[in-house]
C-alpha cells in the first residue's frame, strides 16, 4: 500500500471516529439475545408447561373415583400430542408468515429454518425457538382445558382425534388471526396479551359446544355427581395460581416493566377469585354449614 493510499484509510477512520458513525451498521441493527430476557421466558415456559399437571388434578379432584385417571391421561396425552403436533406444523400455521391474513405459511413446516437469534417480529431479545416453546404451552393448556366440558363421557381414541384435528384447525388459525403477524384481528387493532381470546373464550366456546353435542348425562339424576377428592381440586388450584405468574408474566415475553405488572395483578386477580368461590360456596350451602349438615 502507498503512502498516498494510508494516509487516506486514516482520513477515513477519523472522520468515522468523529461522526460517531457505526463501522459496521449492518450489525449494530441486528437484534441482539438478551441473556435476561431469555433466561426469565425460558422459567415462565416451564411454569405454564405445570399448569397442564395442575389441571389434570384440578379436574381429576372434581370427577368420580372411577374416571380420575382417565381424566388425569387426557390431560398428559394433551401434552404429548399437542408437543409433536406444534413443531410439525402447528408454529408455523400460527406464527409462519401470513397467508391472507387468515393462515400461517409452511415455511417453518418442522421446525425449518428455525435458529437460534431472535425473530423481530414476535421477541426481538430471546432466541426463535425459546418463543416457539413459549407459545407451545399455551396450545397444550388451551386443548386441555376443554377436557373438562365431557369429563367422564368421551372414548380415549375419540379424544385423541380431537386434540390433533381441533388444535390444527380451530387454534392454530384462531393465533395466527389474534398474534399472528399481519393476522387479520390483529390488524383490525384486537388485543390479547396472554390469551383471553386465543385460549380462553376459544376453549370455553368449543367446551360448550361439547356439551351441546353430547347432550345431558344419562345417569345425572340417578347416580351421585360429588367430587370425589377436593383436595386433589385444591393442590390442582394452587399449581395453576402458582403457573399462572409464568402464563401472564411471561407474555411480556422480557423481563421488564410490564412483566412486573402482569405478575401482580395476576396475584390480585386469584386472590380476588379465590375470596368469591369461597363467598359463593358459603352462600350456596350457607344453612349446611350453619347447622353442620353435609353438604351437597
Amino acid at each position: 500500500m502507498t503512502i498516498k493510499c494510508k494516509w487516506m484509510v486514516l482520513l477515513i477512520l477519523l472522520t468515522v471516529s468523529i461522526l460517531g458513525l457505526p463501522v459496521t451498521a449492518a450489525a449494530a441493527d441486528a437484534p441482539a439475545i438478551d441473556t435476561g430476557d431469555t433466561a426469565f421466558i425460558i422459567i415462565c415456559t416451564a411454569l405454564v408447561m405445570i399448569m397442564t399437571p395442575g389441571l389434570a388434578l384440578f379436574y381429576g379432584g372434581m370427577v368420580r373415583k372411577k374416571n380420575v385417571l382417565s381424566i388425569i391421561m387426557q390431560c398428559f396425552t394433551a401434552m404429548a400430542l399437542v408437543s409433536a403436533q406444534w413443531v410439525i406444523i402447528g408454529y408455523t400455521l400460527g406464527f409462519g408468515p401470513d397467508i391472507h391474513h387468515f393462515i400461517g405459511g409452511l415455511q417453518w413446516l418442522g421446525m425449518r429454518g428455525i435458529t437460534g437469534d431472535p425473530n423481530p417480529a414476535y421477541a426481538a431479545t430471546i432466541p426463535h425457538h425459546v418463543f416457539v416453546l413459549f407459545q407451545l404451552m399455551f396450545a397444550i393448556i388451551t386443548v386441555a382445558l376443554i377436557s373438562g366440558a365431557f369429563a367422564e363421557r368421551l372414548r380415549f381414541p375419540i379424544f385423541v382425534a380431537f386434540v390433533l384435528l381441533w388444535t390444527t384447525l380451530v387454534y392454530d388459525p384462531l393465533a395466527h388471526w389474534v398474534w399472528g403477524a399481519d393476522g387479520w384481528l390483529r390488524n383490525l387493532g384486537a388485543l390479547d396479551f396472554a390469551g383471553g381470546t386465543v385460549v380462553h373464550i376459544s376453549s370455553g366456546i368449543s367446551g360448550l359446544v361439547a356439551c351441546l353435542i353430547l347432550g345431558k348425562r344419562h345417569a345425572a339424576k340417578t347416580e351421585p355427581m360429588t367430587p370425589h377428592n377436593l383436595p386433589f381440586t385444591m393442590l390442582g388450584a394452587g399449581l395453576l395460581w402458582f403457573g399462572w405468574f409464568g402464563f401472564n408474566a411471561g407474555s411480556a415475553l422480557g423481563a421488564n416493566g410490564l412483566a412486573g405488572h402482569a405478575f401482580l395483578v395476576t396475584n390480585t386477580c386469584a386472590a380476588a377469585g379465590a375470596i368469591s368461590w369461597a363467598a359463593a360456596e358459603w352462600i350456596h350451602h350457607a344453612n349446611q354449614l350453619l347447622w353442620g349438615l353435609p353438604v351437597v
